[in-house]
């Protein structure tokens, strides 16, 4: 058995360009771990959680975040911060894959 959630959620993750695919890590009654993986011109559209923070970690890979009007290149590893209520986002414009997880907490009820 191992404890390591993300190769065995992953595997089956195989974008195509311009598409997007998850793939829940973690569910419980407080906190959501989702993975995103993004094919060359894929993108995550701009929204919001008013009521939950939102960290991405990068995996693998260079995302370009979104937050408000900014947006910036994150390459892997990377951690970016989303407080509540932030419009965040990311899209990938690179030619290769990019995989990044997002916590949100608390789940919003």
């Amino acid at each position: 058995m191992s404890l390591d959630e993300y190769d065995a959620a992953l595997a089956d993750l195989e974008p195509a360009d311009d598409e997007v695919e998850t793939a829940a890590l973690v569910v419980t009654d407080d906190v959501l771990v989702k993975a995103f993986a993004l094919g060359p011109g894929a993108e995550l559209a701009p929204h919001e959680h008013a009521d939950s923070t939102n960290v991405f970690h990068v995996l693998e890979g260079t995302v370009t975040v979104i937050q408000g009007d900014e947006s910036e290149a994150i390459e892997a590893p990377g951690v970016v911060h989303h407080e509540r209520g932030d419009v965040h986002g990311a899209r990938n414009e690179t030619e290769e894959t990019v995989v990044f997880t997002a916590s949100l907490c608390p789940l919003p009820s």
